[in-house]
């Protein structure tokens, strides 16, 4: 099972891909296999500190692959890395639907 996290700045397929990790509004969270997606609140997006670490340790939860975001703070890619989780960055301003459609070719 592949499970891959895009941070996105909203809940839909429409909403606009979010370059921040750990302060992303949400998480789509798409299946790979069955090629469904759904959508997590980001819960740490108004931390003091921390958001990055503490949305990593989310991802370890969710048993998550892949990460495609626009950028990861210093501690959260460690944490990352040492679980081998993968972490793409992008810069595109696009919609969630446009990087799903890429993905699942």
């Amino acid at each position: 099972m592949s499970n891959i996290i895009i941070t996105s700045s909203g809940n839909e397929l429409t909403s606009q891909f979010d370059k921040r990790f750990g302060r992303a509004e949400w998480f789509c969270l798409l299946d790979n296999e069955t090629k469904k997606s759904r959508f997590i609140k980001n819960k740490f997006v108004d931390s003091n500190h921390g958001a990055g670490t503490k949305a990593a340790e989310l991802m370890i939860e969710l048993k998550v692959d892949k990460i495609i975001s626009g950028d990861f703070g210093p501690k959260a890619k460690e944490l990352l890395e040492e679980v081998n989780i993968q972490m793409v960055i992008i810069q595109d301003s696009t919609n969630i639907k446009k990087i799903v459609d890429r993905l699942i070719v």
